[in-house]
């Protein structure tokens, strides 16, 4: 146990010295406050500061003969100075402007002391004092130990003899501190020396009061606690004297003596009440010194104490556990909010936190004990209470404004957690047998939070709204508009998905209308006031609340899938609300309304699930696809008005991403009947894809020619990439009707070769022509060389078709087939020629060029040898005519030959 005791010491040294440091950082933030004020306050008055550490020369000493005659009963003014006022003695030297004014010298700047202090002075000054008073304290403890196992004095000797060491220890202490006796060396900062004492005497008479209770059996349980308890209060009293590190340590030995004292029947209500003191005494002490570290971790051990017994359910812990919130609570708003009954003096407009943290910290802890408890009627209604008062607070004191969002926050999850029924274990006994011997508390029946939830939602919204024409602070404004907003709104979804459990409700619906329209009136209300700080803020926030209950209206009255439409126009509302007021985080709100959307359809990517239906094109997937693309396509325009920053360009992207999923799933639910969850991949479905990839592309790219966007010039390339694999691992390798054997579908001119190669290729070629204003000759090569080989594959198939029917795998060929084959690629020569000629592009010319020389190989290697009789002769017949064609068209259009230079005679000299 004295190895223990000793462990305790130990562990409060780095507690000790936190806080000293915290302490030491909101003091320097302190006197940086004051000397700004105070240079302000000089700034209006128009003094000048003087300078640091300067020395004023001592002027001239006039002789006695030049010194004016002082009138007859003229009396000298108090310490030196002059019995003539400034004024007058202004206007003198004007009578006689002959005579220069006295050159006054230049004060000299005296040179600036070192920085910083030697080792010496630190080893000197500091640190003996410090390990002083820690060896003084483990002497203490070391000597009992010593009398205990040396065995020289009895058990009682020993706590008296630790008493007394505690009291001497003390009063010299106090008996230093009276006499000022501190070691100081020159100036230099030093440890205060009757501060040591009392903390290592303080520690001393917690281990003697501590080893009378657990190692001897001297006290009881109550009495320990009493007697720790006073040490405590003790050391916090005395820490008004003898600065912060004794407080820390009394506050750190208050808040742990519960847990030093152990009982078989807990007593919350004399826990509670010893807190509650403990409390009020460390937060009456961080008034009276200005401690803002003190407050904080007294808050922060108040809120921990919350937690035992919390679930106590053999035993009336309720009732105290809530006197210990309120009452904490209550201390909290009258000792610690600035501005407020005893609180230290507020910043006019100043947000503290401080003020608004400590209010919060309560309010969470009373929180949890309403979900702990499972929303028993009295906790419920002391959370209730606590929100309402934050308002109050908040309303008479500017600093407490940052606790309304967060109570307001609470509230809605309070709520939340009730709708959703999310169960908090208890720690008493796991499941098993054993869980059933806790009572199962009873739950709050609908009408308790509809009408809590109700008035709660009503008052954040009222007194954020009120509250705009008082604010004098833009931050002020902003925390006020966001309750007003977040409580009803959250709390309404909270209601409505545990009261009508997301089915279709009509007086749901109709107060969500409602909610929009005070939402509305609020913004044009504010809209058209005078303008004050925050006002523009608060009416952008206002509206965004409108929008988003409008879309929460029409998802309460309509059916299946609307939620994610509402979600989708209430992204392209607060885009469009953003465009008329420019706040940062309206932006990112769109985006986060984008990422509910997106997280709507990764849950659900039917929509509505198994009753997507089969009709094609008006199904829930052009609701739930291509609502929230339009949407997200008007946001990013939107946003990219006043910047191209990361929430519009996330708008853009899933613009781009929904766009192409609801063409996709289109295609797959027009495809497979309904079913897009289907693996097979159809060559109609696959041809149908690549020309939406391509369309998209195209547009995308004329898109981003306009907007010079990376998101756009990102899409355009992925999407024309899948489409070019699509097209030649698809459409002319796996999926070609010649090799997988499909058969071919439709009239004997517009089929499915139609669809999957001669549209495509059109496409191809449109990509390639508006690559020559976006982009390199690489991709222009890439999209031109894929048209003409899409073009080539429709043709060869196309006339296959014509031959063979729907089967295109069959083997062998006719010698009508064979040579139609050299007379269609002939042809297709020709017309790409023809083209190139007229648009003078020599790339569509070489295009020719290619399929003329692929038709002179299939006819002198396929021809000669597989043709027979007439059809070879044609075949050779019409090759040699169309390239004789050609080579007149290359003379004629492309190279005329230029005629020779006339022969001009010579003349000869006469």
């Amino acid at each position: 146990m004295e190895w223990a005791l000793l462990g305790l010491l130990v562990l409060a040294l780095p507690v000790m010295a936190i806080i000293a440091f915290f302490k030491s950082l909101s003091q320097g933030g302190q006197l940086r406050n004051i000397d700004l004020r105070l240079r302000e306050i000089e700034k209006k008055l128009g003094i000048e500061a003087p300078s640091p550490l300067v020395v004023a020369p001592r002027p001239p000493r006039a002789p006695a003969a030049s010194a004016p005659a002082a009138s007859v009963g003229e009396k000298p003014s108090a310490l030196g100075t002059p019995a003539t006022p400034p004024a007058v003695e202004a206007a003198a030297p004007s009578a006689t402007p002959s005579a220069p004014p006295p050159r006054i010298p230049r004060p000299q700047v005296a040179s600036k002391p070192a920085s910083g202090t030697s080792f010496e002075e630190q080893f000197g000054t500091r640190w003996v004092v410090w390990v002083g008073g820690l060896a003084l304290a483990l002497g203490g403890i070391f000597l009992v130990r010593y009398s205990i196992e040396a065995g020289l004095i009895g058990p009682g000797l020993r706590v008296f003899f630790g008493a007394l060491l505690a009291v001497a220890l003390i009063a010299a202490g106090e008996w230093m501190r009276r006499k000022e006796n501190k070691s100081d060396v020159a100036g230099v900062p030093t440890a205060h020396v009757p501060s040591i004492l009392t903390a290592a005497g303080t520690t001393v008479a917690f281990a003697t009061v501590y080893a009378a209770y657990a190692l001897y059996g001297f006290l009881s349980p109550a009495a320990a606690f009493i007697a720790l308890g006073a040490v405590a209060l003790a050391t916090l009293a005395a820490a008004l004297l003898h600065g912060p590190m004794l407080a820390g340590l009394g506050l750190i030995g208050a808040y742990v003596t519960p847990m030093l004292v152990s009982s078989e029947a807990p007593n919350y209500w004399a826990l509670y009440i010893y807190l509650a003191v403990v409390t009020a005494a460390a937060f009456a002490l961080a008034r009276a010194r200005l401690w803002r570290w003190l407050a904080i971790t007294a808050v922060g051990f108040a809120v921990f104490w919350m937690l035992p017994g919390i679930d106590d359910f053999a035993r009336d812990a309720l009732m105290p556990h809530v006197f210990h919130g309120v009452v904490g609570y209550a201390l909290a708003a009258a000792l610690i909010v600035s501005g407020l009954y005893y609180g230290p003096s507020a910043v006019p407009g100043k947000v503290d936190g401080i003020s608004s943290g400590a209010l919060t910290g309560y309010l969470v802890a009373v929180a949890f004990l309403v979900v702990a408890r499972n929303h028993e009627t009295l906790a419920l209604y002391a959370f209730a209470i606590l929100c309402a008062a934050t308002i109050a607070i908040a309303w008479r004191a500017e600093s407490a404004t940052g606790a309304v969002p967060a109570a307001a926050i609470l509230a809605a999850l309070v709520i939340a957690q009730w709708a959703v029924e999310i169960s908090v274990g208890s720690p008493l006994a796991a499941p098993g047998p054993l869980a059933g011997n806790i009572p199962e508390l009873p739950r709050a029946t609908f009408g308790s939070h509809l009408w809590l939830g109700g008035a709660l939602a009503a008052l954040f919204g009222a007194a954020g709204f009120l509250v705009q024409e008082r604010t004098k602070s833009t931050t002020q404004s902003i925390l006020w508009a966001a309750a007003a907003v977040i409580a009803p709104i959250a709390i309404m979804a909270a209601l409505y998905y545990r009261i009508a459990v997301w089915e279709r409700s009509i007086p749901f619906a109709g107060v969500a209308l409602a909610l929009a329209a005070l939402f509305a009136y609020a913004t044009e209300a504010l809209s058209k006031r005078a303008a004050n700080p925050g006002s523009a803020s608060a009416a952008a926030i206002f509206a965004t609340g409108s929008i988003i209950s409008l879309a929460l209206a029409l998802t309460f009255a309509l059916e299946k899938g609307w939620l994610t439409v509402s979600l989708a126009l209430m992204a392209a509302g607060i885009a469009y609300v953003e465009s008329k007021r420019p706040l940062l985080f309206l932006r990112w709100l769109a985006a986060a309304a984008c990422v509910l959307v997106m997280l709507r359809i990764a849950y659900d990517p039917r929509i509505v699930g198994g009753d997507l239906g089969t009709t094609p094109i008006f199904n829930w997937l052009l609701w739930g696809y291509g609502v929230p693309a339009i949407s997200f396509w008007v946001a990013g325009w939107l946003l990219r008005k006043r910047a191209d920053d990361l929430p519009s360009r996330f708008a853009d992207s899933l613009a781009i991403l929904f766009t192409a999923l609801f063409f996709s799933l289109q295609i797959r639910h027009y495809i497979n009947g309904g079913d897009i969850y289907k693996d097979a991949a159809p060559f109609a479905e696959l041809a149908m894809h690549v020309i939406v990839g391509l369309t998209m592309t195209i547009g995308l790219e004329r898109t981003r020619m306009v907007t010079k966007n990376i998101v756009h010039d990102l899409g355009a390339r992925i999407i024309a990439g899948l489409s070019f694999l699509a097209i030649y691992l698809g459409l002319l390798s796996f999926q070609n009707p010649f090799f997988s054997g499909e058969p071919i579908l439709g009239g004997r001119y517009i089929n499915l070769l139609t669809l999957g190669y001669l549209v495509p290729a059109v496409l191809a070629g449109i990509l390639a022509v508006v690559y020559q204003k976006t982009r390199n000759e690489t991709y222009r090569g890439v999209a031109g060389i894929t048209a003409i080989v899409l073009a080539m594959a429709y043709l060869t198939l196309q006339v296959r078709f014509l031959f063979q029917g729907a089967q295109l795998d069959r083997f062998g060929a006719s010698d009508a087939e064979l040579y139609t084959y050299s007379a269609v690629w002939l042809a297709f020569s020709v017309l790409l020629l023809l083209i190139g000629i007229v648009r003078q592009s020599k790339p569509v010319r070489l295009a020719s060029a290619a399929v003329m020389l692929a038709t002179i190989a299939k006819v002198f290697f396929i021809d000669l040898a597989g043709l027979t009789g007439v059809w070879r002769a044609l075949s050779f017949i019409g090759l040699g005519a169309v390239l004789v064609g050609i080579g007149l068209l290359y003379q004629r259009l492309l190279f005329p030959k230029r005629p020779a230079p006339l022969a001009v005679p010579s003349q000869t000299e006469s």
